[in-house]
């Protein structure tokens, strides 16, 4: 039977109740989170309720459309972690031109069954150079050349109108030195300039740069600015003209919360909180990670549960292995954190495990990650907008026999194509020798060899570097967590080195893959035989399995298994209502076997292949895996009902 969706209207005594009720519930959870954070506030009561006020306030002005949506994902919490989630990732300017030019290409991302849209650098950034948009001027105003805000409310409609959810960046450590705020504390006053960290000398600069790493040494050195008008040193830990903000200041904290709320009632789905790990500052760590960036995390998915519960909370936070977890609310004692977090161990262990052709680092680094908490879950990806940076832990490294820091160093070797036999197409970014740290840029594709094969018209080279590009996705759509396309992957994309030639990007190596989408390469998805349809066609076959399979939700647990052929990486995932699935990935360019008994080992007694039976065959010796070969099973003993007694 169909029932018609409810309606809702003008705020009513039912509306009240509902966000009441949200108040009851998370007030008790804010109260001691803001303890914690601000010890030497005379007044936390009067703190907490210009909070939950502002929560409250915009809880009412909600649309009745994103009122609706709050009920239903109220009502099915998990709603996120649904094998049916499928991302995609994209500049809006280099995607669509203009927020209305991204609505017009709507169609295009229904292909691909997209239900999770992040598009970036959408909010207004400085002039000139901006670290890609994450220099904001004004966090309620909209990028001009993009459009205007209504038409970002416009474009959040009609993706939800399609199923879509709409995630946008929030720079939450730092704004950009022309911010309003800025230009008020410069102009003299003493409110806005307790937003920033500014000092009168280098005494406390001093104290902390004896402990704090430079995040871009070759772009920006150090991580204080003088500036002339403050007459004092800003604390600036990623560019001269980005200012950390001061986190210590609750005024900032609410601040940001209106901006939070702002963003959610044009309709915001998920906020990606950029760069949240560097949002406390403590004298002799690296002031990454700090017991309050956590706290300031939980105040906020509890402020945002009370005013818009559709709403979700992304970490982004690219740290090391044993830092991530935290951010899903891995503590001592659970709490309610992020919902979700970038997998980078996944992606590093990935590109790692393609370069060495074994997988035995990859299944010991993402073996020892904790369990992740069944309420939140990761976010998959090959690639994004910035470099990769090689997080390989040391301790994990030795586990197979190799250092941490001649592995981190074959892997930047290999990727920008400077090591026997690499196949790759990278460029390195912001190397820095003194700390054994040079990352990597590059597409998706580049990095599988794909254009090497295509220039030097190498058919059998051609056919591996795709075998490779549709693996990483392989694995990375069959891992829990909402997977992620990055533009142009899907087209298996090039390296664009155009941006050479425009001096506001020639310095920054991380435009080489991030060209506008090519819509006339785009076209060419349809013609057969094309490198274009059979990576777009390959990835439409990984989301159409992945959406009819429950087995692939997120929500349940993650065993790695391993295999004396160290070339296979291979999961098992268990879900608690939908069963099992096991997933096998041939990361060299030979054949790789495992046991016969393999699957049932993994307690799987009716396995179904879903995925890559044209890549396994039985032999005498077991399960024979082909050069990069990827396969799927279900187990289907556990969708049997059983009867009743």
């Amino acid at each position: 039977m169909n029932l018609p969706p409810p309606t809702i209207g003008d705020w009513s005594a039912e509306s009240a109740a509902r966000v009441d009720a949200r108040v009851r519930l998370w007030t008790p959870v804010v109260r001691p989170l803001l303890e914690a954070l601000y010890a030497d506030v005379a007044d936390i009561d009067a703190l907490l309720q210009r909070l939950i006020g502002s929560s409250v306030a915009a809880a009412r002005a909600r649309r009745p459309a994103l009122r609706l949506l709050d009920i239903e994902r109220d009502t099915d919490p998990a709603w996120f972690q649904r094998s049916s989630m499928i991302g995609y990732v994209a500049y809006a300017d280099l995607f669509g031109g203009t927020l209305k030019g991204v609505a017009d290409r709507l169609d295009y991302l229904d292909e691909l069954h997209v239900s999770y849209l992040h598009l970036m650098k959408v909010l207004r950034a400085r002039d000139g150079a901006n670290d890609g948009g994450y220099a904001v001027l004004d966090y309620r105003d909209v990028d001009p050349e993009l459009g205007t805000w209504s038409d970002l409310e416009f474009l959040a409609d009609q993706l939800h109108d399609r199923g879509v959810s709409l995630c946008l960046d929030l720079v939450m450590n730092h704004t950009a030195r022309e911010h309003e705020w800025a230009e008020l504390a410069r102009a003299g006053s003493a409110t806005h300039r307790a937003y920033y960290l500014v000092f009168p000398d280098r005494t406390e600069p001093d104290r902390y740069e004896a402990t704090l790493p430079e995040v871009f040494p070759e772009m920006a050195p150090g991580n204080f600015t003088f500036d002339d008008q403050l007459q004092g040193w800003v604390w600036t830990t990623f560019n001269t003209y980005q200012w950390d903000l001061n986190y210590a200041n609750p005024d900032v904290l609410a601040e940001m919360l209106q901006v939070m709320l702002d963003m959610a009632n044009a309709g915001v789905d998920v906020l990606r909180l950029d760069a949240v790990a560097f949002t406390w500052k403590r004298v002799g760590t690296n002031c990454q990670n700090q017991p309050e960036a956590h706290l300031i995390a939980q105040v906020y998915r509890a402020l945002l549960a009370i005013a818009a519960p559709a709403v979700l909370l992304k970490a982004e936070a690219i740290v090391a292995p044993s830092d991530l977890l935290p951010y899903l609310g891995v503590h001592h004692l659970e709490r309610a954190e992020c919902h979700l977090a970038y997998h980078n161990q996944l992606m590093v262990s990935l590109w790692s495990s393609l370069a060495a052709g074994d997988a035995a680092l990859a299944s010991v680094a993402l073996d020892a990650l904790p369990p992740t908490p069944p309420s939140a879950g990761w976010v998959n990806y090959a690639r994004c907008h910035d470099d990769i940076g090689w997080a390989i832990s040391d301790a994990d490294a030795e586990a197979v026999g190799v250092t941490g820091a001649g592995h981190r160093e074959f892997l930047a070797r290999f990727y920008r194509g400077d090591f026997y036999g690499s196949f790759a197409d990278g460029v390195a970014f912001s190397s820095n020798p003194d700390a054994g740290d040079e990352r990597t840029c590059g597409t998706a594709a580049a990095l599988c060899g794909v254009g090497n094969a295509l220039r030097s018209a190498d058919e059998v080279a051609l056919e591996l570097a795709l075998r490779r590009l549709q693996l990483i996705y392989g694995v990375m759509f069959g891992f829990p967590g909402v997977p992620l396309i990055y533009m142009g992957d899907e087209l298996a994309l090039d390296n664009d080195r155009a941006y050479l030639d425009d001096p506001a990007k020639a310095d920054d190596s991380r435009w080489i893959h991030r060209p506008a989408m090519p819509w006339d390469l785009a076209a060419r998805r349809h013609v057969a035989g094309s490198v274009e349809h059979r990576v777009f066609d390959a990835v439409q076959r990984l989301i159409d399995i992945r959406r009819a399979e429950p087995a692939m939700s997120a929500g349940g647990s993650t065993h790695i298994l391993r295999h004396t052929d160290t070339a296979v990486f291979s999961w098992l995932r268990q879900h608690p209502r939908h069963g099992r699935f096991v997933g096998l990935a041939n990361v060299a360019a030979r054949e790789a076997t495992i046991p016969a008994d393999a699957l049932s080992t993994a307690g799987c007694s009716r396995p179904r292949v879903v995925l890559g039976d044209h890549d396994l065959r039985m032999s005498s010796e077991g399960l024979r895996l082909a050069p990069y070969g990827m396969v799927w099973f279900v187990d289907d003993a556990d969708g049997a009902l059983q009867p009743t007694s």
